[in-house]
């Protein structure tokens, strides 16, 4: 029993380190992308929200991409003198500011949107079809069982 546990563990630990180096070749590759547009991963992450969601209360955008607060305030600012994107105060509380995407802002990520999502289809390009929506589906089942264990 403790040599199959250990067995089991062994597996567990390969599959963290194979995990890992996929993850961080894929983000590099994808960080890589975004940069040649001219742009942070945070920014081009703000700009995809509000690209696809509208406009968004300011503090519900770091619940959205995971970072910071004050990594969201720094790279609103700069996404504002880009011209990307506007703060829009809330009509009906006044402690609210919305982050909303520009015309321009739309303008850009409707030309380099389609560029990057073919840059991540090509990064994926070693499944097939039916390996990434198996993929898809382990790698959620193994993100909700992280979560309960940490609990």
């Amino acid at each position: 029993m403790a040599s199959e546990n250990n067995h089991e563990e062994a597996v567990s630990l390969k599959l963290f380190v194979v995990l890992s180096k996929a993850y961080k070749t894929i983000m590099d590759r994808a960080v890589k992308d975004i940069k040649h547009y001219g742009l942070s991963p945070s920014e081009f992450m703000i700009l995809e929200v509000l690209y696809n969601k509208g406009s968004i209360p300011l503090q519900q955008i770091g619940e959205k991409i995971l970072v910071t607060s004050g990594s969201i305030t720094y790279n609103i600012d700069k996404l504002e003198q880009k011209g990307c994107l506007r703060r829009v105060p809330s009509a009906s509380d006044r402690r609210v500011i919305y982050a909303e995407i520009t015309a321009a802002g739309q303008e850009l990520f409707d030309r380099i949107f389609p560029e990057h999502r073919q840059a991540v289809h090509s990064f994926m390009e070693g499944l097939t079809l039916e390996e990434k929506l198996t993929a898809t589906e382990l790698l959620k089942r193994l993100g909700k069982g992280a979560e309960r264990a940490s609990n």
